[in-house]
């Protein structure tokens, strides 16, 4: 995947209308602090396009990027959050829950792990969630230059068999580990829906 143009073309908080768009979406949906802005600006090769933060919990819109005008990567508020307040937490959960049941060009969902940890409880839920929506989540197991290489497959097999999960890539914002195998699943997506 060559990135030719983006642009941060829509941004919806909780009482916006969600967009009916043209292009294929693919969202990336995850805890917060796992990742999620660094492997989005991984993907589109820019340092901080989407912004990322020491303190968690600073998405708290849904963007979507327009990529090459083909694609939209669409970036969901992280959950999981302790800071925020309760009422906060429930209006990122509606509105990440609103868009991924009423969209209609939702092609792909990556849900992002941090492969030092078990998946935790807010983890399982989403993952439980988005395969009773019909989707079957790529889980992208992120940190991964935070380990030894000795770990790796331990780790791994952990969130295999927390989440009952197929696909997992295992990636590194630092190293740009896995960013090709990510463009893979997205080209796919892309020539699928030509």
């Amino acid at each position: 995947m060559v990135i030719r143009s983006l642009n941060l073309e829509i941004v919806c908080g909780p009482t916006s209308r969600l967009p009916e768009t043209k292009l294929p979406e693919i969202a990336f949906a995850g805890k917060s602090n796992v990742g999620k802005s660094s492997l989005i600006n991984s993907l589109m090769n820019r340092k901080s396009y989407a912004r990322t933060s020491s303190q968690p919990g600073k998405t708290q819109t849904i963007n979507f990027y327009n990529i090459n005008e083909e694609v939209y990567f669409v970036d969901l508020p992280g959950y999981g959050y302790a800071k925020a307040s309760k009422t906060e937490i429930a209006k990122w959960g509606k509105m990440i829950e609103k868009y991924l049941k009423t969209s209609k060009q939702l092609k792909c969902i990556f849900l992002l792990i941090d492969i030092r940890h078990e998946p935790g409880e807010n983890d399982r839920q989403m993952y439980e969630w988005i395969c009773s929506n019909g989707f079957v989540p790529v889980i992208i197991a992120t940190k991964l230059d935070k380990i030894k290489r000795s770990q790796i497959d331990k780790q791994l097999k952990l969130i295999r068999t927390t989440l009952g999960a197929k696909e997992i890539i295992p990636f590194s914002a630092v190293t740009r580990q896995g960013r090709e195998e990510i463009y893979e699943v997205i080209d796919k997506i892309s020539e699928d829906t030509l």
